[in-house]
């Protein structure tokens, strides 16, 4: 399948999920696939809204790149935050590095500063649209461009899910895509500083992230879902 199709199906899909399920959310956390969709939204799809979560640890290149976004694209994101107490508590409780000491450490903060941040960005959507893909980790083999996210009680949408990581940058070239500039030093995955490195040539594409950890567990807690059901 050619990008412009590959194209041509996204927008398609976008436009669907504006009319069929509004209000409806695109969670951006401004790596390649995500600026694939911000583009697709901002030029074709500007019902959609775009909403982001600030974790408080992310790189100084990726809040260069909000900014960016922002600009290039006279548009507004909505950024959440974890809320204060949670993070004093745990931080109170464990340290600032406590998550490098276990698993069920490192998805308590995840959880503090990511998922129940975006259940306030979800809260009153329809549906939310996320720019996860199938090569990106052994945990999302299994995805579905639709599927009832039981976990948030919305639809959720992954519209690139298909596209491989050359039709992505592929696309950020032709299009010229902002993008964050980390992903020229190595780190085709980006997510908070303390939790994600640069990989070497040969490594898998989610091997920077939450490196000491088994593969089997790197998520975050986002895209887990209890059950899925595949759309009518």
């Amino acid at each position: 399948m050619s990008l412009e199709v590959r194209t041509e199906s996204a927008i398609a899909l976008l436009n669907k999920i504006a009319q069929e399920y509004e209000p409806a959310v695109f969670a951006n956390s401004f790596g390649a696939e995500d600026m694939v969709l911000t583009d697709l939204i901002a030029r074709h799809v500007p019902g959609i809204g775009i909403a982001s979560l600030d974790t408080g640890r992310l790189h100084q290149e990726t809040y260069d790149l909000m900014q960016q976004t922002t600009e290039h694209y006279g548009i507004r994101i909505q950024v959440f935050h974890p809320r204060h107490d949670l993070v004093e508590d745990h931080l109170a409780g464990h340290g600032p590095n406590a998550f490098y000491g276990s698993v069920e450490l490192r998805k308590q903060c995840c959880n503090i500063r990511k998922v129940e941040p975006l259940k306030r960005a979800l809260a009153g959507k329809k549906a939310w649209i996320t720019g996860l893909r199938h090569e990106q980790a052994p945990t999302r083999g299994d995805l579905e461009v639709s599927a009832f996210d039981e976990a948030n009680g919305l639809r959720k949408f992954n519209p690139l899910l298909d596209w491989s990581l050359d039709e992505v940058w592929g696309y950020i070239r032709e299009h010229n895509v902002p993008y964050n500039a980390l992903h020229d030093r190595g780190f085709p995955s980006i997510g908070c500083a303390p939790c994600t490195r640069a990989i070497t040539v040969g490594e898998d594409i989610r091997a920077g992230r939450w490196w000491w950890e088994s593969p089997a567990t790197k998520e975050c807690g986002l895209h887990v879902a209890a059950a899925r059901k595949k759309a009518a």
